[in-house]
């Protein structure tokens, strides 16, 4: 269930009550030409679904569905005409993204997303749709208690930053938002590595009032996406399929080499063992080639990894933000679907990773998980599954520990810990104001902990704190345009770290 400012949105329960749900959201359009956009469909747990199956629902009102990764789309043939989308266009792309294309099946994913976009992007965005969804973002996530949050890997559109700056950049704002540059984009667009910095430095002038640029921080991307089961592993999954990289290995190592030697943090996306194999290795090569003090390279998400890797980490000087709610969400699933028990439980493997003595905080990469601190910390301390088992005990951490992880150990992560993060004198003056503390109540109760509201550098600001449901019917279009907004830009506007 998705509890939003507007309502709660229950759960989709299998494939059919998905295809209910999307079949009365297309006869409820007036407009033939319209397009319905859903999110959040997850193939792991309802199965494959394909263009056959959207044509069955309409063949001439454009349906996009954009799956629960974020990282793929499947689309109707009216969509595909709309677009532009055919046979033609699929064979021009590169390589990497033909093989992570379906033409046929009206699937995109990974590289092959990417490619087709720009042709399928008109369809579903509208600067009303924008403005809705970030004003929906912008309370919902106030309504949780985030006082800053930051999304590396931002969008590369002058156009759409505008847009977001429009509603997240006003002095009324209830939090601070900074950006990351996205490495990959920017190294695939410029030949020259000099005018790669150049360009991510300029990248400031796009930001003012309540939003940033990150400062000397990039954003890398490694393997495919843990929601899609295409992250990179070493034992193959259980039905032999294989994962996909985000980025060819020979732009990943130049992207990380430049960045490296311009002096900056490097924030990683990476989901597998195989994908971190390839991190680490990078890290290790540059740091052997150019040492290197405090870097502080992120390994981001860090859903599946190996006992060995922990020493590496350790060895290496990297950091780990890790995404706690892949295993409340997928571990009884990937027990039998994908990665088997032993890898879905030892997921987010952050209680080894403490023991180390490795600092890690957490993030939600909103939409992935709700971008709910409390909710965060306690996916964290009680590992409790959907099914309601504990899976991977030793792996679990106190809540002092998961607190330290939504606050002054993601400030860390982001090199902030000198302006947020904890409550001292010379810091701003932002927190969370709670009805108890969630390190004295039951374990089991963090998530029910209730945000009074916040303090945002001496601005105080309570949050309506009152109950809705969504309506069981079809969305009307102002309804459609914030889901879909919230959907699709939420995850350009992940909370990845924030902080009570």
């Amino acid at each position: 269930d998705w509890a939003l400012p507007f309502g709660t949105v229950p759960a989709v329960q299998d494939k059919q009550d998905f295809t209910d749900r999307l079949t009365q959201a297309v006869a409820a359009r007036t407009d033939p030409t319209e397009p319905v956009v859903t999110w959040g469909y997850h193939p792991a747990f309802y199965g494959a679904l394909t263009r056959d199956d959207l044509d069955t629902i309409s063949a001439t009102q454009p349906i996009l569905v954009w799956a629960r990764s974020c990282h793929e789309m499947i689309l109707n043939s009216a969509a595909l005409e709309i677009g532009g989308v055919t046979q033609e266009l699929v064979d021009g792309f590169s390589q990497a993204e033909k093989m992570q294309s379906s033409f046929a099946e009206g699937r995109f994913w990974e590289q092959g997303l990417f490619a087709v976009l720009p042709n399928i992007a008109p369809l579903a965005a509208s600067p009303e749709r924008l403005q809705a969804g970030l004003e929906l973002t912008r309370d919902y996530m106030h309504a949780k208690g985030v006082t800053f949050g930051n999304e590396p890997g931002g969008i590369l559109s002058k156009p759409v930053q505008d847009g977001i700056n429009a509603v997240f950049s006003s002095p009324d704002m209830p939090f601070r938002w900074s950006f990351m540059p996205d490495a990959k984009t920017l190294v695939q667009t410029y030949p020259d590595d000099v005018q790669v910095i150049a360009e991510t430095e300029n990248l400031s002038s796009w930001y003012g009032g309540m939003t940033s640029l990150a400062p000397k921080q990039a954003k890398l991307f490694a393997d495919g996406a843990i929601y899609s089961l295409l992250m990179q592993v070493r034992d193959p999954f259980l039905d032999g399929h294989d994962g996909e990289w985000m980025m060819d290995k020979s732009d990943f190592d130049r992207a990380f080499r430049i960045y490296w030697d311009a002096g900056y943090q490097i924030h990683v996306h990476v989901n597998g063992d195989a994908g971190l194999d390839r991190v680490l290795d990078a890290l290790e090569t540059n740091l052997r080639r150019n040492p290197r003090y405090d870097h502080r390279t992120v390994l981001v998400h860090f859903a599946v990894s190996a006992e060995d890797q922990v020493k590496r980490i350790v060895d290496l000087g990297a950091i780990v933000s890790a995404n706690p709610y892949y295993v409340t969400a997928l571990a009884d699933q990937y027990s039998v679907v994908g990665l088997g028990p032993d890898r879905a439980d030892s997921m987010v493997r952050i209680g080894d990773v403490s023991r180390a003595g490795i600092s890690w905080s957490l993030h939600s990469d909103m939409p992935m998980a709700p971008g709910d601190p409390l909710f965060l910390m306690w996916s964290a301390v009680n590992r409790v599954t959907a099914s309601g088992r504990v899976a991977g005990p030793e792996q679990r951490v106190s809540a002092e520990d998961a607190l330290r992880g939504v606050t002054i150990e993601a400030a860390y992560s982001l090199k902030l810990e000198d302006e947020i993060g904890s409550i001292e004198t010379g810091k701003r003056a932002n927190f969370t104001i709670l009805d108890s503390n969630p390190l004295n109540v039951d374990p089991m109760t963090i998530k029910d902990v209730k945000v009074w509201g916040t303090v945002m550098e001496g601005r105080v600001q309570p949050v309506d704190v009152s109950e809705k449901k969504a309506s069981l019917m079809p969305p009307t279009s102002t309804e459609a345009s914030r889901t879909f907004a919230e959907a699709s830009f939420g995850h350009a506007l992940k909370v990845v770290h924030s902080h009570l």
